[in-house]
Parts: C-alpha cells; structure tokens; sequence
C-alpha cells in the first residue's frame, strides 16, 4: 500500500469510528428525551472517613435504591457516581455527588444539563439536624433552611422549586459540624437500616405515584409520630 492509499484508508477509519460515536451519542440523547426521567440524588461525603456519619444519609438511600431497583447501567460521570434503572417505563437515575457537600450543586447542575429532566423529577435526599432522628419530611419546594448542600443545589439550578426528602439525625448537644460529621450511636445503628428503608419506600412512592401521594404518606404518618420543632432554621458547618 502506498504511502498516500495508507493515509487515506486511516482517515477512513478515524472517520468511521468517529461517525459511529457520534451516531451513538444522539442515539444515547433521544433515548433520553422519549423517556421520563427521574433522578434522585442522595447527599453525601465522599471516602471511606465519611461513609458512616449522619452526613451520608443521603447517599445510604441511594444504596438502598440501588438494591431494589437493580440497575443496568453505571457510570463514573459528572462529578457523581451514576446508576441507571429502567421502572414502570420510566428512567430512573441515582446520583451520588463526589464533590463533597458543600459543592454538591456543581455535579447536580452537570446531571441536570445532560439529562434535563424536567425540575419536579429532581428529588434530593439528605439529612435533617431539625428532625428528630428517624423522621422523614418531604417538600415540593423551598429554602435550603441552612444545609449547605441542598443550598449549593439550589443556587445551581437557579430556583428552588426542587423536591427534597430530609431524615432526621436531630441536633444533639454538640456543634452543628461535629454533629453531622459523627458517627451513630450503637442505638442508633439498631434502628437505621429501618429509617433507611422507610426513606426508601418514599423514594419508590414519589417516583410511582409523584410528590403528592408521597407526601400524604410521609408527611401525615410523621406528624402524628415526631411533630417539627417550629420556628428553628439548621446552621449546618459541614464539609
């Protein structure tokens, strides 16, 4: 083969190649954008230091997710460690940000650009210093009431119409950063897989029936168990 034949054979390689990843990726874009999606992200720290600190509540829900919903894609991407399932039609992704929480939103804002769910179909999940331990509150909407990870989201996206599911760690007697960044006491531990999975099963319930019937269910059977004290905002130092 001569020196010119051989230079154009490569380029017809590289261009091959070159035809079929793109061809791939708009094929990747319009699966997305037939399907809804739905994506939950779980607050956390990432490394081995933080992975059992109230901090990571967020992010041991998303493990729980991950072995109900079992799923079939997963992805080192946009700052995040990503899982994709298929349920009930739907695309669900899981989302654990690894930029640590306090820049939590730069992840969630590079998940948001790709998938660009639709804002309502955003649930974040994350830990509550004003819920008493085990408690569960959902909201369509709000304020970050403090959590620096819920507010770098918010700030990120640009609004702060996005659905967020807290559990309680309660507020405990130490600093607010000592607090979230502790481990759970041996009493507690007995009760957590039970809180994790509850948090689960609102998860599941917001993705199946949407934020309205999972609020009924989460909201109502919480306040007639664990009233939120009134009045008092979380000033979470966390990292």
């Amino acid at each position: 083969m001569s020196g010119l034949a051989g230079v154009e054979y490569s380029t017809g390689i590289l261009s091959n190649l070159w035809s079929r990843v793109t061809k791939s990726s708009r094929v990747e874009e319009e699966e997305i954008g037939a399907q809804q999606v739905k994506i939950v992200i779980g607050l956390g720290n990432p490394g081995q230091k933080y992975e059992s600190t109230r901090h990571n509540l967020g992010f041991m829900v998303i493990d729980e997710l991950r072995n109900r919903l079992q799923p079939d894609v997963q992805r080192e991407r946009f700052k995040s460690q990503l899982w994709e399932a298929r349920h009930a039609g739907d695309r669900v992704v899981l989302a654990k940000p690894q930029t640590f929480m306090n820049l939590s939103g730069v992840a969630v804002q590079q998940i948001d650009q790709w998938y660009k769910p639709d804002m309502g179909n955003i649930l974040v999940v994350y830990d509550e210093l004003d819920l008493e331990f085990g408690a569960l509150r959902m909201r369509e909407r709000g304020s970050a009431g403090g959590h620096n990870g819920l507010a770098s989201i918010l700030q990120s996206l640009g609004t702060t119409d996005v659905p967020r599911l807290r559990i309680g760690i309660g507020r405990g007697k130490s600093a607010a950063k000592a607090r979230v960044l502790s481990t759970f006491t041996p009493e507690e531990r007995e009760s957590l897989p039970a809180i994790v999975e509850r948090a689960a099963d609102g998860v599941m319930l917001w993705i199946d029936q949407g934020p309205i019937a999972a609020m009924n269910a989460i909201n109502v059977r919480e306040a007639s168990q664990t009233p939120e004290p009134a009045g008092v905002a979380s000033v979470e130092e966390s990292e």
